[in-house]
Formats: C-alpha cells, structure tokens, sequence
C-alpha cells in the first residue's frame, strides 16, 4: 500500500488535493494522511511511514522548505513535494536545494500535471526502494551488515519504530 501525507494550512485545499490523488491512484491501494498543522505531521513522521509527501509553502508556523527539510531527516527516502500559488523562483529553488523537493506543484494544478506527477513519484520511490535493497544486498555479500540487521531496516522501513522496545523503570515493556 502507498502512503501520502498532504500538508496545508487550508481545509479546502487539502480535500480537493486528496480527490484529486484518489481518482489518479484509483486502481493503487493508496492512504492519504491530511494535517493542517506542520508540527502534528511531523509527530506522525516519527511513526508513520510515507512513500510521498506533500507540503503547501505558505503556511502560518512554518513554510514549506523547513517542513520537507525536518521531514528529510525523519524519512530520508520519502519522495518531497513542494505545493504552493507562489512562483517565485526563489521559493522553487529553495525547494529543490534544501529539502531536496523531487517535484514543485503549482496551484492550482491540472489533473494531468497531478498524474504525470503522481507516476513521476511512484518511479522515484520505487527506485529508492531497489537501490536501498541493492546496497543493503551488497553489504551482506561484503559482511557488512548482518542478514538480521538487513531485516531490521526492512521492518523500519515500512514501520517505523518497530524494532524499538521502550522500557519501563521496572522492566516492563511500554505500550504508546
């Protein structure tokens, strides 16, 4: 199953958004988390894998460029888009350079911008999926990485946390 996270600070803006990738991803099993708040996505950053992420620049607390760069080093390999009215060249660029965007969207989008987009994405993803497994394959080969370390960081992957136990101070096992 794909995984989006779509950030806006307009309700508006984020059903029309969310009708617009189901209808495109309707034969994918697909999940669209939407957040109005960067700080609540970035909560769910922590425990929530994504395959795509998809933030507003203009936003009240935070733009766009700080949200998609904290969310690159939460999940480094989630394909970051950047959504915004503004075509300012500096915005794009900032973008593209510090939160290393993989697509600007302008809005307000076409259907078929949105598609060539969303497939644009499930390429890139996918790709970052198979050279990770490559290099992780490389490294058992070379000794590197043991075969369970290699299954840990496929776990990880697609669950955040879950090779993670927190502890109590009596020992017990901590349940969120």
């Amino acid at each position: 199953m794909r995984r989006i996270l779509l950030l806006d600070d307009e309700q508006n803006v984020l059903s029309a958004l969310k009708r617009s990738f189901r209808s495109i991803a309707h034969q994918d099993l697909l999940r669209i988390d939407t957040y109005n708040a960067p700080e609540e996505a970035l909560t769910h950053l922590q425990d929530t894998a994504y395959d795509f992420i998809v933030s507003d620049y203009h936003m009240p607390s935070m733009n766009g460029i700080e949200f998609l760069t904290l969310a690159k080093a939460i999940q480094p390999d989630a394909v970051r888009m950047m959504l915004s009215a503004s075509a300012e060249f500096k915005t794009i660029l900032g973008a593209i350079n510090e939160a290393e965007a993989f697509r600007y969207i302008a809005k307000p989008w076409t259907q078929e911008e949105l598609t060539d987009t969303y497939q644009a994405a499930l390429q890139k993803r996918d790709q970052i999926l198979e050279d990770r497994r490559l290099a992780d394959e490389l490294r058992v080969q070379r000794g590197q990485l043991s075969p369970q370390e290699e299954a840990m960081r496929r776990l990880e992957e697609s669950e955040p946390g879950i090779t993670k136990v927190k502890w109590g101070a009596d020992g017990s096992v901590m349940l969120d």
